[in-house]
């Protein structure tokens, strides 16, 4: 890829600079991001608000999905359509999330050819600093074609 996806989503994405998120690691169908404990993010007990959690798993899932189909922009665009996310642990601190495609990619590029909209889900889980997992979540994507 002749692109940084972390940075190019941290310019498209002024949500992902708003709550700090960095982009350790994105290759093809795999990111990392982190989020640091800063105390305007935190919720009542301490943490990173639920909501910031969301959003750190989400950017890591279209992270991975931007570094395995960032070849189709052209063509179609990368719309999350459903999540869900498991609030497993109370998190403190820095948290990073990790995120893996589940699908094939050619597999869903061979549906995109074909005339259809492909839909594939990317898995993410939330750790912190020990490593223990702390949330898990499930981000189901498609690829739009383009009109």
């Amino acid at each position: 890829m002749s692109y940084d996806v972390g940075e190019l989503l941290l310019q498209t994405v002024p949500f992902a600079r708003t709550l700090d998120i960095t982009y350790d690691k994105v290759e093809d169908g795999v990111a990392i991001c982190r989020l640091p404990d800063r105390q305007d993010l935190h919720n009542h007990v301490g943490g990173p608000h639920a909501g910031a959690l969301f959003a750190l798993a989400e950017s890591a899932s279209g992270a991975a999905t931007l570094a395995t189909f960032g070849d189709q922009l052209s063509r179609a665009v990368p719309l999350p359509t459903t999540a869900t996310i498991r609030y497993r642990k109370v998190a403190m601190g820095e948290v990073v999330a990790e995120a893996r495609l589940l699908a094939s990619r050619d597999e869903v590029v061979a549906k995109l050819d074909a005339g259809e909209r492909p839909e594939f889900d990317v898995v993410v889980e939330i750790r912190n600093a020990e490593g223990t997992t702390v949330s898990e979540m499930t981000v189901s994507w498609t690829l739009r074609p383009n009109r």
